[in-house]
């Protein structure tokens, strides 16, 4: 039989209330436990006294029996210092959301078209002049490429008439 040290909830509706068990691992959540080690109130105070009561002696004794507690359970008895503390990894913490990584990518995209702008500004006369001719025999080739296409449609028209 596998045993459980866990939360079975009472209380009414919005107004949790939990009882910390002992029980059997395949008993539902708020069904028959074994023993109770303890009360739990999420509504107290972090700092009252009487958030969480817990039986320390039976709590060490199903411990020693093999009862496994749950990761709630668990992170009671670390602040309690009967269990020590264990590292936890959740590595999608440190993801971010999908308006949040847009938000980065927009300002990362406008943070590279700055020092574009300011590394053209400051490039000295000669790398303009080396560009400006560049730039005249790109320009020269769309409008031959022009010519050779108007040449082409009055090729077209005569074949067609």
């Amino acid at each position: 039989m596998s045993m459980k040290i866990r939360l079975a909830r009472g209380g009414s509706k919005k107004r949790p209330f939990y009882r910390i068990v002992a029980a059997d691992s395949r008993m539902p959540r708020d069904g028959r436990f074994i023993e109770k080690l303890g009360t739990y109130n999420p509504l107290l105070p972090k700092d009252s006294e009487d958030r969480v009561k817990m039986d320390m002696d039976r709590i060490q004794h199903w411990l020693g029996h093999g009862a496994q507690p749950t990761d709630r359970i668990a992170r009671m008895l670390e602040a309690a210092g009967v269990l020590p503390k264990t590292e936890r990894n959740n590595p999608k913490k440190a993801e971010l959301g999908t308006k949040a990584k847009e938000r980065l990518e927009a300002k990362e995209a406008k943070s590279e078209e700055v020092p574009a702008e300011e590394a053209a500004t400051e490039a000295p006369a000669e790398e303009a002049a080396a560009e400006a001719p560049a730039e005249e025999a790109a320009a020269e080739a769309p409008a031959e490429e022009a010519a050779a296409e108007e040449d082409a449609g009055d090729s077209k028209e005569v074949a067609a008439n």
